[in-house]
């Protein structure tokens, strides 16, 4: 069977990146090092700074206590189960190896949806006069802040090239 080479340079560049070199632990360590990871705490504080101002927004625009609880209850919803999911990523059980890492996410990640529906199910027995608009806003607001700490991650370090 003839092998047919490519017309151009576009596919033999594929190849090429195909190839897989394993790290040695200095280049690994290197590599860390170059790119620092973002906390889940951290996001966690911004995303509770987040829920609090959007609180306080809505109570100075509206005048009205169950507004700013319906917006502050809206990013509980979020916080709560994102701790929850940082606290069980970070057990030792998650990091055993990767098989019980990957598995630990999904776990953890199920717990915080099943979470967040179950308060939001929850929030009409628990806010009194439920505004239903401030409490998604402040959710939406609150959650849209994973975006923001993406942004505000450590900047990459350059390598020298010696």
């Amino acid at each position: 069977m003839p092998i047919i080479a490519p017309l151009n340079d576009f596919d033999a560049d594929e190849t090429e990146a195909l190839a897989f070199k394993r790290l040695t632990k200095q280049e690994a360590q290197a590599l860390r090092e170059l790119q620092p990871p973002i906390s889940p705490w951290r996001v966690i504080r911004l995303q509770m700074g987040a829920g609090i101002l959007v609180a306080l927004l809505a109570w100075i625009f509206t005048q009205k206590l169950n507004v700013a609880w319906s917006a502050a209850y809206g990013a509980l919803a979020v916080v709560i189960p994102a701790m929850l999911f940082a606290r069980g990523l970070m057990s030792q059980f998650s990091s055993i190896n990767a098989m019980t890492a990957g598995f630990g996410f999904f776990v953890w990640e199920a717990v915080k949806i099943f979470v967040s529906v179950a308060m939001l199910f929850a929030a009409p027995k628990l806010v009194l006069d439920l505004d239903w608009l401030a409490m998604l806003i402040g959710l939406v607001i609150t959650m849209k802040v994973y975006w923001v700490a993406l942004l505000m991650r450590p900047k990459l370090k350059q390598m020298n090239k010696s």
